[in-house]
């Protein structure tokens, strides 16, 4: 006698579900809420703004500084998005030479390519490291496009039009140390301290929907270390007293590591700076230039995005390393060409 089982179509109901997928609330929410939120009740908010001194100024820094900012980070993100969807990594290995010693120097000489600040230079960094460039190039190029490009050194030379010393030593200081981090980390870096976020897959998709995918990871996520970061700049131009600058503007040392951590604190973007080096006119020219070099390398929200985009072990070491080279280089430099 045969049997024969014939599959119903209600056992499936009978297996257990599958999870289901949560909906939860992403930064692109939050953001549009929070627009929401201050066309809704705009009125009452700039009454208080204008009520307090000290709110009012800490809202127009924090505009400038993402005024300035924002149009070079969606500049970065793009370009960081045309080098993971249509540069082949093929590129890289006959662009740059293959031992990574070699390959730092041509890539922080690329820097003087590339018209934009330090906000885009960290997403361009990423992707190229995604893209199978050593990190040690990578890092180079990120800390020499901001100081050494075009724009930057044009800006310069018109801020200092009866020192035009001051190009010439800031161009090569930044270099200088762009090369000597790279190298560094070469010699002490670790892979594990770079962690790159997790980017959508893009294998698979069109080129135009891979590169909108990108672009829209890259500017939600570096861009809300941005606002951190210019969060963190605007409390720091309120809270220090503008005197302290003036009582320690006579003293030599003093007045390099001052304008030093003005130049972390302050967050101004590299196409800016050299204005404000040259609004204070009560430092030294060496001191000026260490705020000069030392900017567009470490700042506030610079150091916000590092930790956004290659993870905080990375940012925790890799800042307060910059800054002391940064500062050494840039004092050396201005003894140098100012003596």
């Amino acid at each position: 006698m045969r049997v024969t089982v014939t599959e119903r179509p209600d056992v499936a109901a009978d297996t257990p579900p599958g999870p289901k997928k949560e909906r939860r609330i992403g930064s692109v929410e939050v953001l549009a809420l929070l627009l929401i939120a201050l066309v809704v009740f705009r009125g009452p908010i700039a009454q208080k703004i204008v009520e307090f001194p000290l709110l009012q100024t800490w809202t127009t820094v924090f505009v400038s500084i993402m005024v300035q900012a924002m149009p070079f980070l969606v500049f970065g993100v793009a370009l960081s998005a045309v080098i993971a969807v249509y540069v082949p990594r093929s590129f890289w290995s006959k662009a740059l030479p293959k031992h990574p010693a070699l390959a730092v120097p041509v890539a922080s000489c690329a820097g003087v390519v590339l018209p934009g600040c330090e906000c885009g230079s960290v997403p361009i960094a990423g992707s190229l490291i995604r893209r199978g460039v050593t990190p040690a190039a990578a890092l180079a190029f990120l800390l020499a496009a901001p100081a050494i490009n075009p724009i930057v050194l044009t800006a310069t030379a018109v801020a200092f039009p009866r020192n035009p010393e001051m190009v010439v030593g800031r161009g090569l200081a930044s270099l200088v140390v762009a090369m000597i981090m790279g190298w560094l980390w070469l010699r002490l870096g670790k892979t594990e301290w770079i962690k790159l976020p997790h980017r959508p897959e893009l294998d698979g998709l069109s080129k135009t929907r891979a590169f909108f995918g990108a672009l829209r990871h890259d500017v939600v996520h570096a861009g809300g270390f941005l606002v951190l970061g210019a969060m963190a700049a605007a409390t720091i131009n309120v809270i220090v007293p503008a005197q302290w600058l003036q009582a320690i503007a006579d003293n030599p040392w003093l007045s390099v590591i001052a304008l030093a951590i003005l130049a972390v604190l302050l967050s101004i973007c590299s196409e800016a700076d050299a204005f404000v080096a040259a609004s204070l006119s009560q430092f030294s020219l060496t001191s000026r230039l260490v705020f000069l070099v030392v900017g567009p390398m470490v700042d506030l929200k610079l150091i916000s995005m590092q930790a956004g985009v290659f993870g905080r072990r990375f940012a925790f070491r890799f800042a307060p390393t910059t800054l002391v080279v940064a500062t050494g280089i840039a004092t050396l430099t201005g003894w140098l060409v100012f003596s």
